[in-house]
């Protein structure tokens, strides 16, 4: 809820020399002042904090910084949900993928949404470097902040499109419409996207006095995501041919630098993640920062989860973001409290029979996760999920999302129109992400047994994360039964059984936070996962037949037809489209 308060008093917009609306580059702007106008110290330091405020534009239309839309309904994590298949129907296409088209609107308006923080980020940076340090002190530091700032948009580009345009603040206007999205290879744009995080990593303080500025060891954490993912090798059909060793190491010792800071830890309860008061606390590295009731006149709200508050009176509106039923039943555990790793699927855990949470033993997590009829909702135990609060039980089951909701008597929440918003911060890199990339990186090294620990210390927090979980009465809502892995005991520690667990433990951990699908690209396992789980959802849901995952294009989605022809069809197609 706390954000930069700095009163904006200058028209931005005249100096967005990248910034887009239907084209790539093209506006036309209401007002515009001068550079040399806004080349002061005070007015240089507010077109910083305009860049940071670009990270809260975004809203339920894309949802591009929170990715539930693309990361977890196009996985098996969630079913798109709402009033049925039109409504939003354009996401419900790209979950199935099928009869995808290159001209959508979604996929633009998230390009657009992208390219115009990228040149609120160039615009800032272009002032900055005709200051001196002399005339302005914190010069590196923001100059750090910006390119912060423009290297999350890069890198979500990046893992949605693959072949994007580079452009920066050297850019110049004549120069923009000979710039291709082919310029650099995927693997060059990785290190154009770590040279930022670099150098913010080398120029930010341990520590900001404002809440909301980035620190160095923000900077660090996303470096070390850029790696990882640039560790896993595409070739042009988007294939993974190789694990960069190198990149694996960079990722390991990028992560140690931030467990080793001091400043960051899990929660003691998996909740706090989830609930507004304990925003920018030690697990938060990166947030962007929402807010309420701020002295503007409708508050810095997080839009971006509009769509999925349910249908109880108390919200009424949208149903989206909808758990699916592989990723609840994928939350039961075997006797030992392991995750039933090939047979979770076998058999359903209904959610019109509460009963099958207590005859079977479930991952904690599940109920901090999954809005289920007959328990509290959102750790209330007066407030009780109902089978009303589906809109369309029929399409998309009963189940609802919980992470991402706050509950009505939250001071964080707030109706606005006929859509629900909270303050809750947006939580892009939390520390078990930290954690898990490094265990990642150890067992894809063969050094599993360093990454047992990192996982059971996940497990753990999960293990503990009960009290919560509770009816009126004291009784557990749901049969809790997990453990830590304990090798020769309940698991056979190899690198291929480490590496199942640790893909398992992402997935429990980051249920219906966005995450999921480009886990699975990263992997390579995409298509064998995401045709496996069609082939079984479709027997569930009707909605899912004839869903296919087309290995070789799928796996990023194609250059807006709108970019390629202002373009004049510089930009290239990716593979496939």
């Amino acid at each position: 809820m706390k954000r930069l308060y700095i009163t904006l008093s200058i028209v931005t917009v005249g100096l967005l020399l990248t910034s887009c609306t239907k084209g790539f580059l093209s506006y036309n702007p209401k007002a515009s002042l001068s550079e040399d106008q806004l080349n002061t110290p005070d007015r240089v330091d507010k077109m910083v904090t305009s860049a940071y405020a670009s990270l809260g534009n975004a809203d339920w239309e894309t949802s591009s910084n929170t990715q539930w839309p693309m990361g977890s309904v196009r996985a098996e994590d969630s079913y798109k949900g709402g009033g049925g298949i039109p409504d939003q129907g354009e996401w419900n296409t790209y979950a199935t993928f099928t009869n995808i088209t290159t001209d959508m609107g979604k996929a633009n308006q998230m390009w657009v949404y992208y390219y115009e923080g990228i040149g609120r980020a160039n615009t800032a940076l272009k002032l900055l470097r005709k200051l001196s340090g002399q005339e302005f002190p914190k010069k590196k530091e923001r100059e750090a902040e910006v390119r912060f700032i423009r290297a999350h948009y890069y890198f979500n580009l990046k893992i949605l499109f693959k072949h994007i345009p580079w452009v920066d603040a050297k850019t110049s206007q004549d120069s923009l419409k000979y710039i291709s999205n082919r310029k650099y290879s995927s693997q060059e744009l990785w290190d154009k996207i770590a040279s930022d995080f670099q150098f913010a990593a080398d120029n930010l303080p341990p520590t900001q006095a404002q809440v909301g500025r980035v620190n160095k060891y923000a900077a660090i954490a996303y470096l070390a995501k850029v790696r990882l993912y640039q560790a896993y090798e595409q070739d042009d059909q988007n294939n993974v041919v190789n694990i960069n060793k190198n990149r694996l190491q960079d990722v390991i010792d990028l992560t140690n630098k931030v467990i080793n800071s001091g400043q960051y830890g899990l929660f003691d309860d998996f909740a706090k993640n989830f609930l507004w008061k304990y925003e920018n606390g030690k697990e938060g590295v990166f947030e962007i920062q929402n807010s309420i009731d701020d002295g503007t006149p409708t508050g810095r709200l997080g839009t971006e989860y509009g769509l999925n508050y349910n249908m109880d009176p108390k919200y009424g509106c949208c149903s989206f973001n909808q758990p699916s039923q592989n990723m609840v039943n994928a939350f039961k555990t075997n006797s030992d409290g392991l995750p039933e790793f090939d047979t979770y699927n076998d058999s359903d855990l209904h959610a019109k029979d509460s009963t099958d949470f207590r005859n079977n033993t479930v991952d904690p997590r599940l109920d901090h996760t999954v809005g289920i009829p007959g328990h509290p909702f959102k750790y209330d135990p007066q407030f009780i999920d109902k089978v009303g609060w589906a809109r369309t039980p029929s399409v998309y089951g009963y189940f609802s999302p919980m992470k991402e909701i706050q509950l009505p008597s939250s001071p964080s929440f707030k109706a606005y129109g006929p859509f629900f918003a909270s303050s809750k911060n947006y939580v892009i890199i939390r520390y078990a992400d930290v954690l898990l990339w490094k265990a990642e990186a150890l067992i894809k090294l063969g050094r599993q047994n360093e990454a047992l620990p990192i996982i059971n210390k996940i497990r753990s927090r999960a293990k503990h994360s009960k009290d919560r979980l509770r009816y009126e009465n004291g009784d557990y809502v749901s049969n809790y039964h997990i453990e830590t892995y304990k090798p020769g005991t309940n698991i056979n520690w190899t690198q291929k059984n480490a590496f199942e667990a640790l893909r398992w433990e992402r997935r429990l951990e980051f249920a219906g936070e966005g995450v999921r699908f480009f886990d699975l690209v990263r992997w390579g396992i995409t298509a064998e996962k995401l045709n496996a789980y069609f082939k079984e959802e479709m027997t569930k849901r009707d909605y899912l037949r004839g869903a296919h995952f087309t290995k070789n294009r799928d796996e990023y989605l194609p250059i807006p037809q709108q970019q390629i022809n202002f373009s004049k069809g510089l930009y290239k197609q990716n593979p496939g489209w």
